[in-house]
């Protein structure tokens, strides 16, 4: 199959495009009420990747305080492989089947303050996960990653797909108002205030959907970062362009109708940051 290699934008490009206010835009909190130094977690979900995930757990840096991963009921040697690649881990076992249901059972053990979701099949550089933190840190409650940001980019993502993203994206940004430069990507991270505030209750692959249009409807604080997409390392997504795809456009539509605007809208941007996260 062939695939589309995003290529990094004019600073220029990336001023105008991806420095935005999501509609009702927020800022973030204060330095005051801003936790600095609390616990980060990264959650993994997992199914049948004993060829991916050590690697994975192997890259994972200083910053993270507490690995949960949650295994999909595999039938391979994924737990005794992740076991042995980082000592005390967190593993627990998937409730109910897909990548949604995956992460809330994630999101529920996780202990920190801080939480980053990261795919377990190697196509995610878990190095990026310091940028992502050093803006929740800094007081936003959701941080997006971005491949089409300067600095981001895919190796994985094929014209198809590009397509049917941007066209996803396209209609958040209208019925929200928002500039999102990237959908439906899972490289995400919160703080404990904004995952609660999001009241997940997707199971598969549209809560990646999910989570951003309820992060726009309950004016949190977004932000976006560049991340650069590889191909998976081994073994088969379990991705289904189109299946997925109607998936991710009905829950943009039910979300919609749940919206009520509110009345005032506070003109505040929310920042980006730049960054070269090439894959080693």
């Amino acid at each position: 199959m062939t695939s589309t290699t995003l290529t990094s934008t004019t600073h220029a490009e990336t001023a105008s495009r991806a420095t935005y206010a999501p509609w009702p835009p927020t800022a973030p909190v204060s330095p005051e009420e801003a936790t600095p130094l609390g616990l980060v977690s990264l959650v993994i979900p997992a199914m049948n990747e004993e060829l991916n995930v050590a690697w994975v757990l192997s890259q994972i840096p200083a910053v993270v305080d507490e690995v949960v991963l949650v295994d999909g009921h595999s039938i391979d040697n994924t737990v005794a492989v992740a076991r042995e690649a980082f000592p005390g881990i967190v593993i627990v076992t998937q409730e109910g089947r897909g990548k949604g249901a995956a992460l809330r059972t994630g999101f529920a053990a996780a202990r920190g303050e801080f939480v980053v979701m990261i795919d377990a099949d190697g196509s995610m550089d878990p190095t990026e996960i310091k940028r992502y933190v050093a803006k929740l840190r800094a007081g936003y409650d959701f941080v997006k990653g971005s491949r089409y940001m300067d600095g981001g980019g895919s190796t994985d993502l094929t014209g198809l797909r590009s397509f049917g993203n941007r066209f996803l994206m396209g209609m958040v940004n209208a019925l929200y108002g928002a500039r999102f430069t990237d959908l439906c990507y899972g490289y995400c991270g919160f703080s404990r205030r904004g995952l609660r505030a999001l009241d997940l209750d997707a199971d598969g692959f549209e809560i990646e959907t999910q989570i951003a249009v309820r992060a726009l409807m309950a004016r949190l604080a977004i932000a976006e970062v560049p991340t650069f997409e590889s191909e998976r390392m081994n073994g088969t997504s379990n991705l289904n362009t189109f299946r997925d795809g109607q998936r991710v456009l009905r829950t943009l539509l039910g979300e919609r109708l749940r919206w009520r605007p509110r009345l005032t809208q506070p003109d505040t941007s929310v920042q980006v940051e730049a960054g070269n996260p090439a894959m080693p």
